[in-house]
């Protein structure tokens, strides 16, 4: 405490946003989990007021006594490579829309032409063109498992809340490393 203040400073896990309203920690400071622990519930609770969906860690090999303190305080297991894992924690109220453990995504675009052949466009809640002002087609993310065109008719009903009809494909996109830091 402050000397005649009521306010505590309190310390937080350094993080960097990404574009999707989460937080990506890049542990690289040897820590134990006594230190590391109170770091983590403090920096949750923080986050978690200020609206962030999604908490990612990094945490390299050398740091594995980590994983077990963070998986008790909410942290699932989003995939590993050689030299780190890679955990995550959706702290948001709102549906888990964070992308399964895969080693690539596909992505889709849909175009989407009524009768009057007017075309579908949309502004982005979240990511990159979020408040810019810029229309787009309705875009997202192939879920693991799911058929393609069934992806594109999920992503403009969830962006729009119109149903459509998978017609053809006109192009895709195949992308490499989804999560930023991998």
């Amino acid at each position: 405490m402050v000397p005649g203040n009521e306010v505590q400073q309190v310390e937080l896990l350094a993080g960097v946003e990404d574009l999707y309203g989460g937080i990506i920690i890049d542990m690289e400071k040897t820590m134990d989990s006594e230190a590391f622990v109170p770091l983590l519930r403090a920096s949750l609770s923080q986050w978690k007021h200020r609206g962030k969906r999604a908490v990612w860690i990094k945490l390299p090999i050398e740091l594995a006594n980590l994983v077990e303190p963070a998986v008790k305080e909410g942290f699932k297991y989003h995939h590993a490579e050689p030299d780190y894992v890679m955990l995550v924690n959706w702290i948001s109220k709102s549906t888990n829309s964070l992308p399964k453990n895969a080693s690539h995504r596909v992505g889709i675009s849909a175009f989407v032409m009524n009768d009057k052949r007017q075309v579908l466009v949309v502004q982005e809640k979240s990511g990159k063109f979020k408040g810019t002002g810029v229309w787009k087609f309705p875009t997202g993310v192939v879920d693991e498992g799911e058929d393609i065109s069934m992806a594109a008719i999920r992503e403009v009903k969830e962006e729009t809340g119109i149903d459509t009809e998978f017609v053809e494909i006109l192009a895709f996109r195949y992308v490499l490393s989804y999560v930023l830091l991998m």
